[in-house]
């Protein structure tokens, strides 16, 4: 990090700010944490496509030292729907995201977007106003506008459908993500 003054964090910090996903999103449920949660082992691992993730990873580094990007979360463990969550509760304001408009490859089913683990993709916040020069500079890329960030403190995330499919407040969320981590939910 050539400069730790323009390093951004995972939260989100303003309404009205668009929520882009970086990276393409495959069928690669294998050894993910969602498998495990049901039970299943699965063979499709997350391949590493060096030729995307080189692109993506310069080209996301390259908009955080211009300035536009104000918070970015990788997609791994957990995938869209846990980075998503993870993204609000630490900035305290929601998110309203479309599945519909996720860079995907072969995936047809809600709860494989929101829980495959492939690799080289992020969650990016860039500032109102900023998207145009974000676009620009994710050229070559693949890249969306997926949503934005709300004032409303949930996170509501439509389907494939256009029904919604999760649709949870800020507080239960972090109530169940204090629980999966062995601690009560009232501890803080």
């Amino acid at each position: 990090v050539p400069d730790i003054r323009i390093t951004v964090s995972l939260d989100v910090k303003a309404p009205g700010n668009s929520i882009y996903l970086v990276g393409k999103t495959y069928h690669e449920l294998g050894g993910s944490e969602y498998y495990r949660l049901m039970g299943f082992l699965g063979k499709t691992v997350p391949r590493v496509r060096s030729v995307q993730a080189r692109k993506a990873f310069r080209a996301v580094t390259r908009a955080i030292d211009l300035g536009l990007v104000s918070a970015c979360h990788d997609l791994s463990e957990g995938g869209l729907a846990v980075a998503a969550a993870e993204m609000a509760i630490s900035g305290g304001y929601g998110l309203e995201l479309d599945l519909r408009l996720v860079p995907a490859e072969k995936v047809r089913r809600n709860d494989f977007l929101l829980f495959s683990e492939s690799n080289s993709r992020f969650l990016v916040e860039v500032p109102s106003g900023c998207e145009q020069d974000f676009e620009a500079l994710m050229d070559g890329v693949v890249h969306a506008r997926i949503g934005e960030v709300t004032k409303a403190s949930r996170l509501c995330i439509y389907g494939l459908d256009g029904s919604v499919v999760v649709d949870a407040a800020v507080g239960e969320l972090l109530k169940a993500w204090k629980s999966f981590l062995g601690g009560g939910a009232d501890e803080a």
